[in-house]
């Protein structure tokens, strides 16, 4: 059932067109990823869903009565009120409920009140009903659903009573969506849901609301979360909304063969109109073949034109090249201690060797960021020392964008720092990190929060260091903007350590993650994927050991033994299931690769230079062949991978 619908909606903005002709349809369990990039409107579209923007054409239709649960952005909550009070708000019915239960059977247990009086029997009947929809409601659980919830997000029961006011902006952000689970709207709309969560909290959230029992309408530039999450992708792109089905690797791959094909006919089209104008051309002005060329002409008049495909407005472009190369040791760290008054983290072990790109992860709080800025000496480690190696460079990005200087221009920010650098080069820098014409006037405070972190990048790919420290560098970026800086830092030729929630971010770069934590530092040599594969075993090998040494107790511990060999097993096939995943998705990658190899081919061959010339044709026709023959080779074993996929998750 539909819940809600949006049907060709406009919006204008100072005389400039946002979007127009939008549709979306929300069913009842819908669980939908709003993508584009920033700028493109969502956020506009999702406010004009809530009624907090006006339609200026179009409209907006909603099953009666339905809930929408909102969190914008960077939204925290807002109370005077403890912890456990505000998320216990939610419950005042079935608090007002229970009460009256109390009530009720106080009455009945009344020493003068006849059981089998008219009385007894009407208090009796209430409170029968009463319970009924108290129990339907969750009111005997209600306390361990909201202790569960907070526990999600890390807030355990010495935070219950800390007031709400008192606590970090990040943290009020946390238990605004907190509310927000508890409060269970039939639509639940959340605008970048994992800003400002650990990875830890960004899992557990996944896996919650997985089994909401709502809609679920997303924003975020999390690829890995909609990954898991979503199975509907709108994308906000030229102005209108395109709808895709699947999760958002599957719209990636859509998008791409979508593209592939309007370009495929476009030039088709084009191929067709260049042959009937150089006939228009060439016979126009004969009269024994004037009529053919007027009969194309009006062919060509009457012809349904296609556009030249686009894209959205054009990509940052940049990298980063050291200007000189660092010796094989570039930081060695050795059982330091992290923190300002009292120790987060200890000991800290570090070995960081040239190309390398190291992730440190951890919850928030263990001293990620802390530990990058005691590295680079701005605050001093508790105990313990960094040790640079020869010709080590350093570069630093700052989440917290520090550095820029908010009563400068973003010309300025940039050429202040290279003064010899001719304006002309400067604003060419600039402009290939879009920033261009008027945008290098702008003052820099007057910056959104993805412009500072392109003009921060800009300035870090100008200092040309061969050692880059970065510290949540995906933060307030576009997915095709952090897509850029992917490549741009796998290109890179020297060596990376930074801290990112960002958990696609980690797998495209890191080379190994460091977990941080109260403990110090666990070193897993691969990427994320391989780091959560590699805690997921250590977990249940731990869990099995325990349950193995544990002694003798009654009845249901074979039971309980059984649950947990069943976990070991379930984590080894989670485990297998994965692998196969990353199987069939690189087989897929390699067939789109040589399709695309095989149409070069073939479009080569049918080249009037090529046709004629039979040395170069048989060359063509023998690499057609065995791409032909790797195509086959590749669909079979992508059909015994897939099979085999289906296989595992029917069991």
């Amino acid at each position: 059932m539909i819940i809600l619908q949006v049907q060709d909606l406009s919006k204008r903005f100072n005389g400039e067109t946002i979007f127009s002709k939008v549709n979306l349809a929300i069913q009842e369990k819908s669980r939908i990823a709003l993508v584009g990039r920033n700028g493109a409107g969502k956020s506009t579209l999702v406010k004009m869903i809530i009624g907090e923007q006006s339609v200026d054409s179009g409209q907006i239709v909603t099953k009666k009565n339905l809930t929408i649960g909102y969190l914008a952005q960077d939204t925290g909550l807002d109370s005077d009120k403890s912890i456990y009070d505000e998320m216990a708000s939610v419950f005042a019915g079935l608090k007002a409920q229970e009460h009256k239960l109390h009530e009720l059977e106080s009455q009945m247990s009344a020493p003068d009140l006849d059981t089998t009086s008219e009385d007894y029997q009407t208090i009796s009947s209430q409170y029968d009903n009463i319970r009924a929809d108290f129990e339907q409601h969750n009111g005997y659980g209600y306390d361990a659903e909201i202790r569960g919830v907070l526990h999600g997000f890390g807030f355990e029961q010495p935070d219950y009573d800390r007031h709400i006011n008192e606590l970090s902006g990040g943290q009020k952000t946390q238990l605004a969506l907190a509310k927000l689970l508890l409060e269970k709207p039939e639509l639940l709309i959340l605008d970048e849901p994992t800003n400002h969560l650990d990875v830890e909290t960004i899992t557990w959230l996944e896996g919650y609301i997985q089994n909401y029992s709502g809609a679920l309408l997303i924003i975020s530039h999390d690829r890995y979360f909609l990954d898991r999450i979503v199975n509907e992708v709108y994308e906000m792109s030229q102005g209108t909304l395109h709808h895709f089905t699947g999760n958002y690797t599957d719209y990636t791959r859509k998008k791409g063969q979508l593209v592939e094909q309007e370009w495929k006919e476009y030039e088709k089209q084009q191929a067709k109109i260049q042959k009937l104008q150089t006939f228009v051309d060439k016979n126009i002005v004969r009269a024994s073949t004037t009529k053919q060329a007027q009969a194309r002409r009006k062919q060509l008049e009457k012809m349904d034109k296609l556009q030249k495909p686009t894209g959205d407005a054009k990509s940052a472009r940049f990298s980063f090249t050291p200007a000189s190369k660092s010796g094989n040791n570039v930081l060695n760290v050795v059982n330091a201690a992290v923190g300002y008054t009292t120790v987060l983290s200890e000991p800290v072990n570090l070995d960081v060797k040239r190309h390398q790109a190291i992730a440190i992860v951890g919850p928030n709080g263990v001293g990620k960021s802390t530990l990058l800025k005691s590295i680079l000496g701005i605050i001093p480690f508790l105990k313990g020392t960094a040790q640079f190696g020869t010709g080590v460079d350093t570069g630093y990005y700052d989440q917290e964008q520090a550095s820029l200087h908010d009563s400068k221009t973003v010309l300025s920010e940039l050429w202040d720092d290279h003064p010899t650098t001719p304006e002309g080069d400067i604003r060419s820098i600039l402009g290939s990190f879009l920033f261009s014409g008027d945008d290098v006037a702008k003052m820099v405070h007057d910056l959104s929060g993805g412009e500072k972190a392109r003009l921060l990048l800009t300035k870090l790919a100008m200092q040309h260091n061969n050692f880059l420290i970065l510290d949540e560098p995906t933060n307030h970026l576009d997915i095709d903007s952090r897509e850029v800086l992917e490549k741009a830092l796998n290109q890179f030729d020297g060596t990376i350590l930074f801290v990112s929630h960002d958990r696609y971010f980690i797998n495209k770069i890191a080379t190994s993650v460091v977990e941080l934590s109260r403990q110090g530092t666990t070193l897993y040599l691969g990427n994320y994927d391989y780091y959560v594969d590699k805690k997921a075993e250590q977990l249940a090998i731990k869990e099995h050991d325990a349950q193995k040494n544990a002694p003798e107790q009654s009845q249901s511990e074979p039971e309980q033994t059984t649950d947990k060999k069943n976990y070991v097993i379930n984590k080894q096939v989670q485990k297998e299931h994965r692998k196969l995943e990353r199987e069939v998705a690189s087989l897929e990658e390699q067939l789109d690769r040589l399709t695309k190899e095989k149409d070069t081919i073939e479009t080569e061959m049918t080249k009037p230079d090529v046709f004629n010339d039979l040395g170069k044709l048989q060359d063509l026709q023998t690499q057609l062949d065995e791409t032909n023959q790797k195509i086959g080779e590749t669909e079979s074993n992508w059909e015994a991978a897939s099979l085999k996929l289906e296989n595992m998750s029917e069991g």
